[in-house]
């Protein structure tokens, strides 16, 4: 009768419980448990998490949606940080007010909702955007939105679509992300890269480059690619990329590269954090020698 055992008091009063029932049912062995004001958990005890996000919903009330990382989550983004609050959106007219694991939002911009999985949810776009300015954490808004992007899930020019309609403030970290990401680059580890190529004297890269030799065959997408000289940049670490498996993928890339004749330079996340000057030093020796020599036969198409 009531989805995940989570009933509202309006709801159990067209049922004819007695007002007194809950208060009774709560106490300890009473086999109820209050989730939130109005809302309880009917088979008692600590609730589920999606328990605890329908418990969310039922108190928001019609309309709401899920926003923010719970909604990127059932998005299918997983690049996300731990979160155990439930971020609801409603529209502004209501006054309901932010209580224990439940985050109320309220929005003056209409919002478009799907369902997954029983729960409505804001556009992934939406869910992001909300999830980020959130968070004051550079590395973990730049997982966050490159995930999203890499997955397919949305693109950074809806990303930015979303940031220029909604005018909000607080979202600094957000905006410089999404340069970042615009740009091509789609992790923490490739923003560090790209920060350090532009604070140096070097040419700006394309990033995130597919390659082709010259009969269509491909060999496979470079973190960074300098096309008139022909010179890649590769960062290689398993944290970093977007599952375990990509890491064997690069390891057949690196031959598949070797036998076409790109030269490709490989640093590893700590160097960019703390050796610099070398990876800086390695960039610029590898772009004068691929200079000096004949530019091998490739295409490059932005993957």
């Amino acid at each position: 009768m009531f989805p995940d055992a989570v009933a509202t008091w309006p709801d159990l009063v067209r049922l004819g419980v007695h007002e007194a029932l809950p208060s009774h049912k709560c106490r300890p062995g009473g086999g109820w448990t209050r989730l939130l004001t109005g809302v309880y958990l009917l088979t008692g005890g600590s609730p589920t998490r999606r328990q605890m996000v329908r418990a969310a919903l039922l108190r928001a009330g019609p309309g709401a949606a899920l926003t923010g990382v719970e909604a990127a989550r059932r998005h299918g983004v997983r690049r996300l940080p731990p979160n155990d609050s439930v971020h609801v959106l409603v529209a502004n007219s209501r006054s309901l007010a932010s209580q224990s694991f439940m985050v109320v939002e309220r929005s003056r911009r209409p919002w478009r909702t799907c369902v997954v999985d029983g729960f409505p949810l804001v556009s992934v776009e939406r869910a992001l955007v909300d999830a980020a300015r959130r968070e004051q954490r550079l590395d973990v808004v730049r997982a966050m939105l490159a995930d999203g992007v890499q997955r397919g899930l949305c693109t950074a020019a809806s990303l930015t679509h979303e940031l220029v309609v909604r005018r909000l403030r607080g979202t600094a970290i957000v905006r410089s992300v999404m340069a970042e990401v615009s740009d091509g680059v789609r992790s923490a580890a490739e923003a560090w890269a790209r920060s350090l190529v532009h604070g140096s004297g070097l040419p700006k890269p394309a990033w995130n480059v597919a390659l082709h030799t010259a009969d269509g065959h491909s060999l496979g997408v470079l973190d960074a690619w300098w096309d008139d000289v022909g010179l890649g940049w590769e960062i290689d670490s398993l944290e970093f990329h977007l599952a375990p498996e990509s890491y064997a993928q690069t390891m057949r890339k690196h031959s598949a590269l070797a036998a076409a004749g790109v030269v490709v330079v490989h640093t590893v996340p700590s160097q960019l954090q703390h050796d610099t000057a070398a990876v800086l030093r390695d960039l610029t020796a590898a772009h004068a020698s691929a200079a000096s020599r004949p530019r091998p036969p490739v295409r490059a198409t932005r993957g």
